[in-house]
């Protein structure tokens, strides 16, 4: 069996997908968010290695809490990068009848091989997907993050023709994100698409700086205040309307 590179478990997630959820955060991203509030999970490499039946195992002490929605979120670091461990973790946990979410924000997706098909068979034993946009403009992305977003939203376009359910996630950014053109621009891809049930507007903070600062990595967004609730409320707005 295909041992997952582990970086925490929380047991009682309320945010991470419908319900009270089990939430497994894997090992290894490459995004460079510079508002990331888990950059100790960027490092693929982990001492904490298990199996999918240990895990549900472990996950299954908890069915009692998640009720009809509840169930497991694969989060992060980035799900995807753990493609052959996390199939053998949602068949694994369909067969035990466990509702299963990725939370990801879909950068290492292609549709080139072993990963597209490896990819089309997980989706058959995913129910839900949490998918972040981080910025709609490719330039502005790949300030953000380092990398290009045209294979993201090519991800998101292939969701939706397969009709599986997402749920958005934006961060909001005083300065990089929040802009009325950008936040329309965001509006008017996610019109493009029939599949999107939730989109939900996350406000910027840094509570996650001093991981940076443990790891000896300067932060890079020192100074930015989190948004005002005015442009909260403006961006949800425009991203629900």
């Amino acid at each position: 069996m295909t041992q997952g590179r582990i970086h925490s478990i929380e047991t009682f997630g309320s945010v991470d997908g419908p319900g009270v959820r089990f939430i497994i955060f894997l090992k290894g991203c490459n995004l460079r968010c510079k508002y990331c509030h888990n950059a100790d999970t960027w490092n693929p490499e982990s001492n904490d290695l298990r199996t999918a039946t240990e895990i549900l195992d472990k996950a299954e002490r908890y069915k009692g809490y998640w009720g009809d929605e509840g169930g497991i979120t694969v989060s992060g670091g980035e799900p995807l990068l753990q493609l052959d461990f996390l199939l053998e973790l949602f068949k694994e946990a369909k067969a035990r009848g466990i509702n299963t979410c990725i939370d990801t924000a879909a950068q290492p997706f292609t549709k080139e091989e072993p990963f597209f098909s490896k990819f089309k068979e997980l989706l058959e034993y995913t129910d839900l997907l949490l998918v972040d946009i981080k910025h709609i403009d490719n330039e502005e992305h790949i300030k953000l993050t380092g990398k290009s977003n045209e294979n993201i939203l090519e991800c998101l376009r292939y969701l939706s023709e397969t009709g599986k359910p997402v749920w958005i996630r934006h961060v909001l950014v005083p300065g990089i994100t929040d802009n009325d053109d950008y936040l329309k621009r965001t509006r008017e891809f996610l019109d493009t698409l029939t599949n999107v049930k939730r989109v939900d507007v996350l406000p910027y903070h840094s509570l996650g700086q001093y991981k940076w600062e443990e790891l000896g990595i300067p932060y890079q967004l020192e100074g930015v205040e989190a948004p005002s609730p005015d442009r909260i409320e403006n961006a949800v707005r425009i991203l629900r309307e």
